[in-house]
């Protein structure tokens, strides 16, 4: 399965995924929607429907007063982790499952995969004091690439692949 989360972008996007997109508060962008001063914004029944512009982030027209916004105004990427989940791999071992048991955060995303294919570079990451909190448990080994790298994500069936039938990589 290839990832498109780059490629394809919605136009518009709720109240929260344009606070994490900005970098507010979702109270201060509730207060920003009703002073009216993000651009195109609607309410459709209960809820905000806020549009994006050409660079994947809503607009945001200038206050009268104060000092100039620090919200962000490009498109917010990250780079992408990927775990190893120890205690999957350890459940499917004693359970006969075959659960998932990789990781792929990117963004507000979180993926879980048997196989990872990673087309670019990355770097393998241990720091057993200081671990990746942006996970649960903190991990103190991930892997880590740069936001424009493409990943491909794979899954098996339930099935086992037959251990004495070579495997053939590339």
């Amino acid at each position: 399965m290839k990832d498109t989360n780059t490629e394809t972008k919605p136009d518009k996007v709720g109240t929260t995924e344009a606070a994490f997109l900005l970098n507010i508060s979702t109270a201060r962008l509730r207060l920003l929607l009703r002073q009216g001063r993000l651009k195109g914004a609607e309410k459709v029944k209960r809820l905000w429907v806020i549009p994006l512009n050409a660079w994947g982030m809503p607009e945001i027209t200038p206050g009268r007063r104060g000092p100039e916004g620090t919200w962000n105004k490009r498109f917010r990427t990250g780079n992408t982790f990927i775990h190893v989940l120890r205690r999957e791999i350890d459940h499917n071992r004693d359970h006969g499952t075959s659960f998932p048991a990789i990781s792929v955060k990117q963004g507000d995303r979180n993926d879980r995969c048997h196989e990872v294919e990673i087309l670019g570079n990355c770097k393998i990451v241990y720091r057993p004091h200081k671990p990746n909190r942006s996970q649960a448990g903190g991990a103190r080994l991930w892997i880590e690439t740069e936001p424009d790298v493409e990943i491909i994500r794979k899954f098996f069936l339930d099935v086992e692949l037959e251990e004495d039938k070579p495997q053939e990589f590339g």
